[in-house]
């Protein structure tokens, strides 16, 4: 690889980190970079090694952030932690076990998720404006697990889009407002990148010198989003998540399109 290659990869990981600290999505620009940029016939499980240690950067640097602003309780965020580790262990075997076959039967139905998420949002203006939890705390927290758990076995196997989805649940679910569903998003997101990239690097399914090139970039990104989206409000956050969604669907639709 040149070092224009590692220079460009660094800067769709510096913007990864950004956008994924704010809103989600950032594997959907670092999962095609790296497919791009390295050699073809690399196993899936090194692509996914790669991506979960420079996504790990950026999820430590923003749930960081979130949790030192004083967003959401670190009570709160203990039992989806422990579930989205749970869940991504048991999507990391199953990655292995596929070994990335179900890759493009992944992208329509991300689509189509992607499409229902922004319509919805559209559809209801205030949806995310106010923190107005529909249930008690514990029923809360229960909810909460279960989401980590579902979307954390999703994040160990594939990623790409699990930070967007984990935002809209939060705020659609349980009615936490765009701030502190992405708060929470980026404590759940960084328990299963880290559990997700200890599996991959135990089995070594990992390109060392691109990761670490991307993690500093990411990392850096990471930073920058969290303290805009504390800096600038969940109405903010709002409009953030509609337009980076809405860019998603045209990217996702143009790979669907060109198979």
């Amino acid at each position: 690889m040149t070092l224009t290659t590692y220079l460009l990869l660094a800067l769709a990981s510096l913007a990864a980190g950004f956008i994924d600290a704010v809103v989600g999505g950032g594997g959907l620009i670092t999962m095609p970079a790296l497919l791009l940029a390295l050699p073809t016939g690399t196993p899936f499980p090194t692509i996914l090694g790669t991506n979960k240690v420079l996504a790990c950067t950026g999820t430590t640097m923003a749930a960081g952030k979130f949790l030192r602003g004083g967003v959401m309780r670190w009570q709160d965020m203990l039992g989806p932690v422990f579930a989205a580790m749970l869940g991504a262990c048991g999507g990391v075997a199953f990655a292995y076990f596929l070994q990335g076959r179900l890759e493009s039967l992944l992208r329509p139905l991300m689509l189509a998720l992607m499409v229902a998420m922004l319509a919805f949002t559209l559809l209801k203006p205030d949806l995310g404006n106010l923190h107005a939890p529909k249930f008690g705390e514990l029923h809360q927290r229960g909810l909460a697990m279960l989401i980590a758990l579902a979307l954390g076995f999703y994040d160990g196997f594939f990623g790409p889009g699990t930070g967007s989805l984990l935002i809209f649940l939060f705020v659609a679910i349980l009615g936490f407002d765009f701030l502190r569903a992405s708060a929470l998003a980026k404590s759940v997101n960084w328990a299963s990148n880290i559990a997700a990239m200890s599996l991959f690097l135990w089995k070594g399914s990992w390109i060392p010198m691109v990761a670490l090139t991307m993690a500093v970039a990411n990392g850096l990104g990471g930073y920058l989003g969290a303290h805009l989206a504390l800096e600038k409000g969940s109405a903010w956050v709002r409009v953030m998540f509609i337009v980076v969604v809405g860019a998603l669907i045209l990217r996702l639709a143009w790979q669907v399109w060109r198979g």
